[in-house]
């Protein structure tokens, strides 16, 4: 065989070899075409061309394993078994940024579906190169290895801490510095992932210096970055009061507050996480949400939006409301309980119910101003048939009635009582056992009204207004009824004092 000849073969073995592997890339592209793929034992075909002369021959091959290893957990775990992880991590040190990015894209695709899969992408040394990679010249490098990170960090605690370790939060927070959006929508991504876990880590996140970069880009016009920034300033903020301190320290009131009204609903929901995140830690938090106009801008965001964007929101009224009765007057000035009346009655979702409904109740349950003005909204026969109802999930209804007996505790409302007796369950109507309650009942002229309820004898009506008389002694339920007055006074008229 002639030079030429030989030249000729080497010529169609390597057209063949950069067709083979442009062929499988473009069916791995396809969800039909992956089974055919995985009988054919693709994988094994693909490892040796990663060392392949050809630069886009290997990384092409990279490629086709990324989108394999996309495509369901099976195909990863066959990547990861036939030893290809670490092929990858050792020629990322000598190859392009081609190379690398497709690399990262199948370290990406691995630990993407499950803890054990991220836990073999960092068992096969693939943090220190990937962190390396966010030091590169090229913005897509960085970008494609900020992804791997991310889905390496998002599934537990353990995992996070294994890329804090490696020096990565640091160079995340640069990379949100960076001009491209997308480099920044990733790194802010996965320092949420990171932040999520634990306080530990969120402080880790924090003593990088990334809040007042996070904080700075609240305003981007850009709703995916505004999204996954108000979704790390939430992940830090949640853990403890002194986190959330450092978010607020960082002035994002009022500016976050604009977020409630923005066009995308992602950002709506976010921006209102991060508000809840806030509040729920303390009165004082609460306080300056309410200072800054935080409550009046949630209730108008709740007014605005359906579903699941209002959940958060629906939270946030409750928790600041729980802290004080100053508070959840505040809440109730807003007009936030007509809003969270029309959520019970109109939410399909049993879980945004059951937070609704909780969140009435630590409104209604400091004293009777505040339980009057849940009571008026007509909110408590909604709250009942809500808990009686047999299809209502059991959160739901435990939320329902534990909503109602705070509430009750301090309706001195009877009209809005009343409704409830022809229906309600002894457990809801019962008075607690508590002297002041009962107290406060009497005085209030709750017991009076009760009596003047005309009910037929052996009714279920009848029978609830016994339950509740029978709360009380004998004496103070006849003077209470209607006509003792009259008797008492015709026991005057006929009585004749003793005389000497």
């Amino acid at each position: 065989m002639s030079q030429r000849q030989v030249f000729n073969v080497f010529e169609q073995y390597q057209k063949a070899r950069v067709q083979f592997v442009q062929m499988v890339a473009e069916l791995a592209n396809k969800p039909q075409n992956i089974e055919i793929l995985q009988n054919a034992g693709v994988i094994s075909l693909l490892r040796p061309l990663l060392l392949d002369v050809v630069p886009s021959v290997q990384q092409t091959a990279a490629l086709a394993l990324g989108r394999l290893a996309n495509y369901n957990e099976d195909l990863a775990e066959a990547i990861v078994k036939d030893n290809i992880l670490p092929q990858l991590v050792y020629s990322m040190t000598e190859q392009n940024r081609f190379y690398k990015k497709a690399a990262a894209f199948v370290f990406r695709a691995v630990s993407k579906h499950s803890p054990q899969l991220a836990q073999a992408v960092v068992d096969c040394g693939a943090l220190g190169i990937l962190v390396i990679c966010l030091e590169d010249f090229d913005p897509g490098v960085k970008e494609a290895a900020a992804w791997a990170l991310g889905y390496i960090s998002r599934h537990n605690a353990e995992l996070s801490q294994a890329v804090v370790d490696e020096g990565a939060v640091p160079l995340l927070v640069l990379c949100i510095q960076e001009p491209e959006i997308a480099l920044k929508r990733v790194a802010a991504s996965v320092l949420s992932d990171i932040a999520k876990h634990c306080p530990e880590l969120a402080h880790a996140v924090v003593d990088a210096g990334a809040i007042p970069h996070l904080a700075q880009m609240i305003v981007s016009p850009n709703a995916k970055l505004k999204c996954q920034v108000l979704s790390a300033l939430s992940q830090i903020a949640k853990h403890c009061v002194d986190l959330a301190e450092m978010v607020v320290e960082a002035e994002i009131f009022p500016v976050v507050l604009t977020c409630l009204k923005d066009k995308d609903d992602d950002v709506k929901r976010n921006g209102s996480i991060l508000v809840r995140e806030i509040a729920k830690h303390s009165p004082e938090l609460s306080q300056l949400i309410v200072n800054r106009g935080g409550v009046a801008a949630v209730i108008d965001c709740i007014s605005s939006c359906k579903g699941s964007i209002r959940l958060p929101g629906i939270m946030m009224l409750g928790y600041v409301a729980a802290h004080s009765e100053n508070l959840a007057m505040a809440v109730i000035i807003s007009k936030g309980v007509p809003q969270l009346s029309i959520c019970l009655s109109e939410e399909p979702e049993d879980h945004i119910k059951a937070a609704t409904a909780w969140s009435l109740g630590q409104i209604g349950r400091h004293t009777s101003e505040h339980a009057k003005a849940v009571a008026v909204t007509n909110t408590l026969p909604v709250l009942l048939s809500l808990y009686m109802a047999a299809e209502s999930s059991e959160d739901l209804q435990v939320k329902c009635e534990k909503s109602m007996k705070n509430i009750l505790q301090k309706c001195t409302h009877v009209p809005a009582l009343e409704p409830l007796l022809h229906d309600a369950p002894p457990n809801i109507l019962v008075l607690p056992h508590d002297s002041k309650a009962r107290r406060f009942f009497v005085t209030s002229g709750g017991l009076k009204k009760i009596q003047q309820i005309k009910a037929e004898p052996g009714s279920l009506l009848q029978e609830y207004i016994n339950k509740i008389n029978n709360c009380y002694p004998e004496e103070i339920v006849r003077y209470y009824s209607p006509g003792f007055s009259d008797a008492l006074l015709q026991r005057v008229d006929s009585y004749q004092p003793p005389t000497n």
